[in-house]
């Protein structure tokens, strides 16, 4: 057989097990992608920090209300602790350990570290429950108007709190949501961890459900336009019942969950809308477990699907020329990530139970579903128009000069002096490649024609998030693990 045949075979088998010829190595992005939880840490950083670039921050934060708020993650590439992301992000961390843990044996003990950076601070936030509840860290305005590393920073470090007069359903609900399904994760690993995160998530529900009311408009001067919730809160509490009731079994939280009235047809799952994300785990149940209480929910985790395959007469999500899934020009990867997620474990579902789910006359298998997530995963690796990874420190072209203070100025070992709010801008706009790799984040990506500027003040397109990097941990456990469920 000549060398032509044999990689023309190749090829053949590569798009048969779920997916375009790719060469990426995803044990090394899924690696990666954890490592860059360590470069957004706030607080007093472990020993075993792999990022040595960082160092300690805001190790007073909360003392403004005689708290302590201090660890948790900078959401992005500012300095403020924002509750609502955050806790998404602990919700997706936890869910990719829970649902793709056995495929990521190696780094299955740094992916609940992650999860209990989140975890550790979330309880601190909720310590006051059920009188209020602590939703954000540092005065976004100001932070915004300065561009300094978080071990330098100088701008005020407020805290918020939404109470009964003063409501904030939706980060209360996805707190309560991230503290469920981390609970699971610690279950067998730290039994009294684990009914703490329990206690403390049922407390935050039922603050969510007596206290109800926007946070984006208790809070508006401080959460928005950074993180207002447009969706509501209802999906929210849906989320926080999906949670709960996973991680108790208690029919009361299901009871709740579908008496809510919630419309289903979405194609879009982020930190601000939890729908299509409530509709996958909930359909889990039915799949696997044959649990009749939950069959309304896969015909809804189906209309999610159906949504966003590229051959469905449902489709109603738009691609790129080069193939990328594209949903808004604000930092489009984090739907990216999160729907891929969601595609990959009903992936898994479909493939153990031995189903198959249809979108009109279009059969959706499990192998079908693994290449477009593949597809998916490989363009942000690299396999796209522009040849680039958006993936930092992942292959030999990356994102250099990517929207994040502390990668954009020299760190503290070597520049031990402060660099002032005004001072850090000479770092901002002078073009040069951040000193400091970001190691694993995954930056907003490329616009709707698969054009992308790497570009410090392009910010929709070169900051990343840790919302971003959450569902993706999964799903490149999924992808690593090849065609086994």
């Amino acid at each position: 057989m000549g060398l032509e045949t044999i990689l023309a075979l190749g090829v053949v088998i590569a798009m048969a097990s779920g997916g375009v010829y790719s060469t990426h190595n995803y044990r090394e992005a899924l690696s990666k992608s954890l490592i860059f939880f360590q470069g957004q840490r706030s607080g007093k950083l472990p020993t075993d920090q792999s990022l040595i670039w960082r160092a300690n921050s805001a190790l007073s934060d909360g003392s403004a209300d005689n708290v302590d708020l201090t660890g948790g993650y900078y959401d992005a590439g500012d300095n403020v602790k924002f509750g609502l992301p955050m806790a998404f992000t602990t919700t997706m961390l936890a869910w990719s350990v829970l649902e793709f843990g056995k495929s990521m044996p190696k780094e299955l003990d740094h992916a609940r570290e992650a999860v209990r950076w989140g975890t550790d601070y979330l309880l601190k936030a909720s310590a006051p429950l059920p009188s209020s509840f602590y939703v954000q860290v540092g005065d976004p305005n100001a932070d915004h108007g300065c561009w300094e590393r978080p071990e330098d920073m100088s701008t005020p470090r407020s805290v918020y709190k939404v109470t009964p007069s003063k409501p904030g359903t939706e980060v209360a609900a996805e707190t309560a949501a991230a503290l469920a399904a981390a609970a699971l994760v610690f279950r067998t690993v730290d039994g009294g961890y684990s009914k703490k995160l329990l206690r403390t998530a049922e407390k935050a529900f039922a603050f969510a459900n007596r206290y109800r009311g926007n946070y984006s408009d208790s809070l508006s001067s401080v959460v928005c336009p950074f993180y207002c919730s447009y969706s509501g809160f209802q999906d929210e509490l849906l989320w926080g019942a999906a949670w709960l009731y996973k991680a108790t079994h208690n029919s009361s939280y299901l009871s709740y969950a579908q008496s809510l009235d919630i419309d289903y047809d979405s194609d879009t799952f982020s930190w601000d809308n939890k729908i299509p994300g409530a509709a996958v785990l909930l359909s889990r149940g039915f799949i696997l477990e044959k649990n009749e209480a939950v069959s309304e929910f896969k015909h809804r985790a189906e209309k999610f699907v159906c949504s966003v395959l590229p051959r469905s007469p449902f489709k109603t999500v738009i691609y790129t020329p080069g193939g990328l899934m594209y949903k808004m020009n604000g930092s489009n990867l984090q739907y990216v990530t999160s729907s891929t997620f969601l595609l990959s474990a009903y992936a898994k579902y479909l493939k153990i139970s031995k189903q198959t789910s249809m979108c009109g006359d279009l059969a959706v298998t499990p192998l079908s579903l693994r290449g477009l997530v593949r597809k998916q995963v490989d363009y942000i690796l690299g396999d796209n128009p522009n040849n680039m990874s958006y993936m930092v420190g992942f292959g030999d072209r990356f994102p250099q000069r990517i929207h994040h203070r502390g990668s954009s100025i020299p760190s503290v070992g070597l520049n031990a002096e402060a660099i002032g709010c005004e001072q850090g801008f000479s770092y901002y706009y002078d073009g040069d490649a951040n000193p400091n790799v970001l190691t694993g984040a995954v930056v907003g990506g490329p616009d709707a024609n698969d054009e992308f500027a790497d570009d410090r003040e392009n910010y929709s397109q070169s900051e990343p998030a840790t919302y971003i990097n959450a569902p993706l941990v999964g799903t490149l456990a999924f992808l690593a693990a090849g065609l086994q469920p």
